[in-house]
């Protein structure tokens, strides 16, 4: 036990004397070298002729305005600028100085930049420093950014109380709808038209976080597109729903027939909010044929276009009964037409027409053969909110032989870049049915 003891003590004191060496003989540690923080960079987009959202890159660095070199510039590089500057993504880049050379002699700040789409500055990506002449200011990267259609021309506006407001700063404002600040749209500058009406006359708005997004599934379109001649005595409901051409109530009923161009759509809303009806359950009509209660008089348009845009067929304007066929996993139906169940499509799930229900085609009994683009439009007079109209337009190539109808190239309106837009747009014509 006492051995045990003065051995314990033997080893405390070698501690302390270990210790006590060890704390004499430190010394302080010398700062290491601190890295600096990154610059807070500045960008803007300059050039002309441009939008405001839209340009050649410039960059603020060094207390010099300069530029960015295209060499392997990205989509992904575009994005990290949009979203730096305030926009939501890109919807493309140009390259060689589109928007006309850098000014003089100014520099050429980075060149090579590799982003992965995700960054929150161009700074956070790997790039190359100009060191040499390796990139003139006619390699001037742009960017194009992309701005959500909102559908602002066509909002109500509502007055109300605005005992609180004490001065009116604004009046006469007209905007487009893709400005990025009051500020920017017409109005009436100095000369108030409201200044001394007190505060009658205020305006207010309600914004809100969230909203749907629909979006037409095209590729099912151009794979479920097909002709059916259908008897008149099978299309006395249609009729009666303005589903047919104009030509149609001169024809010998029910003898003959309409040539009818047949096609499923399938309507997602990726948006952040259920897609509901304007109208209220009370305002919503009963359609006896099909035996349900349309929400929306309008919901889509059906169009058949010369490449110019000119109508060949009737604007088929299709009224529906809005319900979530299917849904992502994981996320619940909620919306359903029977038994006058409540209307809407929600989040994550998507409406289904297939191509052999009533009334989803276009009749195009009086189109002559030709070469057309295929359009549907969902939501047509925005009649709801969404936080983004552009991608509400398909629009697709096609052939009529007069017999047989070839369907391809179906895309979002927003889809294709500038130049593959052009080309769909001066698309000549298919002079086989071979589709490359």
């Amino acid at each position: 036990m006492g051995h045990h003891s003065t051995w314990t003590w033997q080893e405390l004191l070698v501690l302390l004397g270990v210790l006590w060496l060890w704390g004499g003989s430190a010394q302080p540690t010398p700062p290491g070298p601190t890295r600096s923080p990154a610059p807070q960079l500045k960008f803007r987009l300059a050039g002309y002729p441009r939008k405001h959202n839209e340009g050649r890159v410039e960059v603020f660095y060094n207390d010099e305005w300069g530029t960015i070199c295209d060499d392997d510039f990205t989509l992904a590089n575009a994005h990290v600028l949009c979203r730096h500057l305030g926009f939501v993504a890109a919807t493309g880049w140009a390259h060689s100085a589109k928007y006309g050379k850098g000014v003089g002699t100014g520099p050429i700040h980075l060149n090579e930049v590799q982003c992965l789409g995700t960054e929150k500055s161009l700074w956070s990506c790997p790039f190359k420093n100009i060191t040499q002449e390796d990139c003139k200011h006619t390699e001037d990267a742009a960017v194009r950014c992309n701005i959500p259609y909102m559908g602002y021309e066509n909002l109500e506006t509502w007055y109300w109380d605005a005992s609180n407001v004490t001065e009116m700063v604004l009046s006469g404002v007209k905007c487009a709808g893709h400005e990025m600040s009051l500020s920017h749209c017409q109005h009436h500058g100095s000369s108030l038209n409201c200044r001394n009406t007190g505060t009658r006359f205020a305006a207010g708005v309600i914004c809100s976080e969230t909203a749907s997004d629909l979006l037409l599934h095209a590729p099912l379109v151009q794979e479920t597109a097909y002709i059916e001649d259908r008897p008149l005595h099978m299309l006395y409901c249609a009729a009666e729903e303005n589903c047919l051409s104009s030509s149609a109530r001169l024809a010998n009923w029910p003898y003959g027939h309409r040539r009818l161009l047949r096609f499923s759509s399938q309507i997602h809303n990726n948006g952040r909010a259920d897609f509901r009806p304007k109208a209220g359950r009370h305002s919503w009509v009963w359609h006896e044929c099909h035996r349900h209660y349309h929400s929306m008089d309008i919901f889509t348009h059906y169009d058949i276009l010369t490449p110019n845009g000119t109508k060949v067929a009737e604007g088929h304007k299709a009224s529906f009964c809005l319900e979530d066929t299917e849904c992502e996993e994981d996320v619940a139906k909620r919306y359903e037409c029977a038994n006058f169940g409540e209307q809407g499509i929600t989040v994550g799930c998507w409406d289904l027409y297939r191509h052999d229900i009533d009334c989803q085609w276009i009749d195009i009994t009086d189109v002559k053969p030709g070469n057309y683009i295929l359009q549907v439009v969902i939501n047509p007079n925005f009649e709801v909110a969404e936080s983004d109209f552009t991608n509400n337009a398909m629009k697709c190539n096609c052939k009529y032989d007069g017999h047989r109808i070839w369907v391809h190239s179906c895309h979002i309106g927003d889809a294709l870049s500038e130049e593959a837009s052009k080309r769909f747009e001066q698309y000549p014509g298919q002079l086989n049915n071979q589709i490359s």
